[in-house]
């Protein structure tokens, strides 16, 4: 059995509910439902659990599609907002999309119930997926923004089209600076044949790690690093660019020649003690 589908019905007439849950029921849906027919029990309804869907008669004693519609966006419910009325015409039915319902049925017509319920569940669920892949592109940018690493993404013909913070400080650029320039700006003159070298392989989809290097700052000045390169992929697997992580190394280096400067000195006085 499909997971219930819980429904919020706004109308004043029990046997029009009926119609429209049997409706619903035809259709495939297990339904769970309350019905309400004034703002105070809307209000509590929504307040007491979630809804899949909204429900709404335009006309009704003491309530009105239009205060149900107003009370529903207040609410923030992440449903569909659907109108089942039968009077309603056309004019009022066009003024209740513009102010947000999601589609509108007329009650001699409730055939159409199920079809409209149904692609607005769908485009609800990807108004969703939607809402979460924008959240979580949103939470990754941040984590590259604030990396203490150097995090550069690039065509594939190395055109440079993002610049973190990181990058900032380790090469003296800014970002406005670097978006849009080629990242060979960054390559000593002496080392012509690097570039074209690692951007054939990223195209052949390698990657290439801790890649040591040295690389030229805002200032002239040359700063040695560790690169790790990896293809950029489209949502059909293509190719279409490279991002790069650098690491200032320079410390390290430093500290590997005193310790090797260190062991030839050490040996040099070994071999003069045994002369």
């Amino acid at each position: 059995m499909p997971d219930p589908l819980r429904v919020l019905i706004v109308e004043d007439s029990v046997e029009d509910t009926f119609l429209i849950v049997r409706e619903l029921q035809r259709g495939g849906f297990n339904v769970t439902f309350e019905r309400v027919e004034t703002a105070s029990t809307m209000r509590a309804a929504i307040d007491a659990q979630s809804w899949d869907l909204v429900i709404s008669d335009y006309s009704m004693p003491s309530f009105s599609g239009t205060a149900a519609l107003a009370l529903y966006q207040q609410s923030r419910l992440d449903a569909p907002f659907i109108v089942v009325s039968g009077f309603i015409g056309e004019e009022l039915a066009v003024e209740m999309l513009k102010a947000g319902a999601h589609d509108y049925v007329m009650k001699d017509n409730l055939a159409r119930l199920v079809p409209a319920v149904q692609n607005e569940l769908r485009a609800a669920q990807e108004r969703r997926n939607q809402r979460q892949a924008e959240a979580v592109t949103e939470y990754l940018a941040a984590i590259v923004e604030s990396c203490d690493d150097a995090i550069v993404g690039k065509t594939i013909d190395g055109t440079i089209v993002s610049w973190n913070s990181g990058a900032e400080r380790l090469y003296g650029y800014r970002s406005v600076e670097m978006v849009g320039r080629s990242v060979s700006a960054l390559i000593p003159a002496y080392r012509p044949d690097e570039l074209p070298g690692i951007m054939e392989k990223l195209k052949r989809g390698e990657s290439v790690e801790d890649f040591e290097t040295v690389r030229v700052r805002k200032d002239g000045t040359t700063v040695e690093v560790s690169v790790t390169l990896s293809p950029v992929r489209d949502a059909g697997g293509r190719i279409i660019g490279a991002s790069s992580v650098a690491r200032d190394i320079t410390r390290r280096k430093q500290e590997e020649n005193e310790r090797l400067s260190l062991i030839q000195d050490l040996t040099s006085a070994l071999s003069n003690n045994k002369v």
